[in-house]
């Protein structure tokens, strides 16, 4: 398994696609057409920010409809922060891109990741992303247990995470569907992809 681990962390796309074949799949709740908001009533988010800002604002969450109600956006899930893929093709991807979605009247580009808001905040900050993409914690794996798009990598020490994925969501209603084939993959859920089918 350390093995597993260290070629997780070095992101080689061929051992991570036999590393995330070790780990099995399995059929997903969300499609085109899937109402978000409905399918995780009881679920909210946690917005990325500081300690400090956690502290200030009571640990406060938000809650789906407030994300999704009345806008288009554009959300994309990904197995954790400082990940190599993630670093760096999935959201630069779509940092990359801001402006061609501002001009597609997306009302806003979201990162959703199986960690914590604090850690999802060092990230974006690292990555000079925070200024283009909202990045928002599902710190214990509810939301995308709510649309099965969980995976279990603790074969990379990583534990519960999210399958690779992105979304056009419209009012809360998924458009477009975008799911890789693997964790590790990176060839449909990208910023580019979902561009072309906005």
């Amino acid at each position: 398994m350390a093995a597993v681990n260290f070629l997780l962390r070095r992101s080689s796309p061929s051992m991570m696609k036999v590393a995330a074949q070790m780990l099995g799949t399995r059929g997903y709740a969300v499609s085109v057409g899937t109402d978000i908001i409905e399918s995780a009533l009881s679920v909210s988010l946690q917005k990325a920010r500081s300690w400090d800002e956690g502290v200030s604002s009571k640990f406060s969450t938000t809650p789906l409809k407030d994300i999704f109600k009345g806008k288009k956006i554009v959300i994309f899930g990904l197995p954790g922060a400082y990940t190599g893929v993630c670093s760096a093709q999935h959201v630069p991807s779509y940092k990359n891109n801001i402006e061609k979605f501002k001009a597609k009247g997306v009302d806003s580009v979201i990162c959703v990741a199986v960690n914590d808001p604090y850690v999802l905040n060092g990230w974006a900050e690292k990555l000079q992303a925070k200024d283009a993409i909202e990045f928002y914690g599902d710190f214990d794996g509810s939301f995308h247990k709510s649309m099965e798009l969980g995976v279990d990598l603790s074969a990379a020490l990583l534990g519960p995470r999210s399958h690779r994925w992105s979304a056009y969501v419209v009012d809360g209603k998924i458009k477009v569907f975008n799911l890789e084939k693997a964790p590790s993959e990176f060839e449909v859920s990208g910023g580019e992809v979902i561009l072309g089918q906005i």
